[in-house]
């Protein structure tokens, strides 16, 4: 049994990894060392399974993978769409779904429909970019930051933003609101694409197993 390599997981950081080994521990598969969260450990093993485990930030986690660092990886698919990385997604898992939405204030909104030239302040330049030329075909100016993307337009930045949305109260106490939905989020499982035939038998029985109890 043993010869057999090791599977390798990137797992995003925080809740993502947390609700991943929750999902896990129903079909069998558990790492009691990641649940100590005093420890500095960086690589976590499952020695029975051959699996290893490690924690990464969201955006790195496509990249671990397309790479071949990780064989799979548990990451959101605003982060895959983002990454744009050669990776293959196989699964949604359901859980942290939330919208990529162009929000802004009411105001804006004739902006949108008139395909005016406007300003577009975001995490996600890609997915803006992607969005306001492929899909829209609207010529907007994207403004990429790192921080509370709502104070875009109310300092007069940008007329509106592309930003996640989970439930709206952020917007709602800052006068914004969603305008348009780009698209739905939720946590995904992606795979390398060499693993994907390497370890078919084992990756394909890993995917059936979470599909039983997502």
């Amino acid at each position: 049994m043993n010869d057999m390599r090791y599977l390798t997981f990137a797992l995003g950081k925080g809740r993502l990894a947390d609700k991943t080994l929750e999902l896990f521990e129903q079909i069998g598969i558990t790492c009691e060392e990641m649940k100590d969260k005093k420890t500095r450990k960086l690589i976590f093993v499952n020695e029975a399974l051959r699996f290893r485990f490690f924690l990464a930030k969201g955006p790195d986690v496509p990249t671990y993978v397309e790479y071949g660092a990780a064989d799979i990886g548990i990451v959101g698919k605003d982060t895959i769409l983002e990454e744009g990385r050669n990776i293959y997604e196989v699964l949604d898992l359901g859980f942290g779904k939330c919208r990529m939405c162009i929000c802004g204030p009411t105001d804006a909104k004739e902006l949108l429909q008139h395909h005016e030239l406007i300003r577009v302040a975001t995490k996600y330049p890609h997915i803006a970019k992607d969005y306001f030329y492929n899909k829209k075909h609207q010529t907007v100016e994207i403004i990429k930051l790192n921080g509370s993307i709502e104070l875009a337009p109310i300092v007069g930045l940008s007329e509106v933003i592309c930003d996640i949305v989970e439930t709206g109260s952020t917007l709602k106490e800052n006068g914004l609101k969603v305008l348009e939905e780009v698209c739905p989020l939720s946590a995904r499982m992606v795979v390398n694409q060499v693993s994907m035939k390497m370890e078919n038998e084992r990756i394909t029985k890993l995917i059936s197993d979470l599909k039983k109890v997502i």
